[in-house]
């Protein structure tokens, strides 16, 4: 992937960036990728926004129940 140095950027511009990010929850750095790429491309997610978003629609603990097989244990068969 590509690299950008981007130089001289007005300190309200990098504040208005990090507050944006931390208000998305990533590093300043991908708030900057998700700007450009909106701007230039469309909002489109790549693959590992689509993971991080499934990550994240997992309900948290708590309310999940999970059933245990009642199999266990098995011969290895060796």
């Amino acid at each position: 992937m590509a690299q950008l140095l981007v130089r001289d950027i007005e300190t309200a511009v990098v504040r208005r960036l990090r507050s944006s990010a931390a208000e998305q929850g990533v590093s300043v750095e991908e708030a900057h990728r998700r700007l450009l790429r909106t701007a230039l491309v469309g909002d489109t997610p790549g693959p590992q926004r689509d993971f991080l978003a499934y990550l994240r629609s997992i309900p948290h603990g708590g309310d999940i129940e999970f059933s245990r097989a009642v199999d266990l244990p098995r011969s290895a068969g060796l």
